[in-house]
């Protein structure tokens, strides 16, 4: 495909958080801590997991947004870019200051991705996910994500072990059943992820990004630091 075809994309994506009115939240920056894993059945199995563990603060550390753990099966079509996940995540919530009451989300989720290489040292991800959400005192809810990723290699033309790259994504969040029960509802835009990090790459399948996302809603937005470890077995 031509680059000029994302061009559009990039723009709306990275557009669209400015044009949502919203109020920046009063609580300090949060931070949330990540470890991100995949890894086949056999070494040419089409087969295979991922998942990742998330432990999300309102601060930098020690008030407990959520915890997530999230795995799922994998599957790769032979002479195809795609992956296909069926996966289940287990989400405890927590509330922000000393009350440390919370709540447990089930959510089962469908996705596709697929990465596209846009260019000499510019390496693009496209990630659609359905998620089926069980959510305490509320009705069953669904939401749709679609998320792009880009990766741009800095000290060298390719990303391989011992690059340094810059990492950006955005992800937009789509309410699909907006009637949560007891005469509430959700609105349609759900929220909007943009992402900015420095990465670098230990080895093959071991790498570390640091770096900043700026969390939207219609209502509020929020500054959240992110360090993650991405391993591949």
């Amino acid at each position: 495909m031509k680059k000029w075809f994302y061009t559009p994309i990039l723009a709306l994506l990275f557009i669209l958080p400015t044009n949502i009115h919203a109020q920046t939240d009063p609580d300090e920056m949060g931070a949330w801590y990540l470890y991100v894993f995949n890894t086949r059945f056999k070494k040419d199995s089409l087969w295979g997991v991922q998942g990742d563990i998330q432990h999300r603060n309102f601060n930098i550390i020690g008030d407990l947004q959520q915890l997530l753990i999230r795995g799922g099966i994998t599957y790769m079509p032979k002479e195809s870019p795609l992956k296909l996940t069926f996966g289940y995540a287990h989400i405890t919530n927590g509330t922000p200051g000393d009350i440390k009451e919370s709540n447990v989300e089930n959510r089962f989720y469908q996705e596709t991705s697929f990465p596209i290489k846009l260019g000499k040292g510019l390496y693009s991800n496209h990630r659609f996910r359905y998620e089926m959400r069980l959510m305490e005192n509320q009705d069953f809810r669904t939401r749709y994500r679609y998320g792009l990723f880009l990766n741009i290699p800095l000290n060298k033309i390719v990303i391989e072990p011992k690059t340094l790259y810059l990492s950006l994504y955005d992800e937009i969040f789509i309410n699909g059943k907006r009637k949560i029960g007891d005469g509430k509802t959700v609105p349609f835009f759900g929220l909007n992820r943009l992402y900015g990090a420095l990465g670098y790459i230990f080895r093959k399948g071991l790498k570390i990004q640091f770096g900043m996302m700026r969390q939207t809603t219609n209502n509020f937005g929020k500054n959240q630091l992110q360090l993650s470890l991405h391993h591949t077995m």
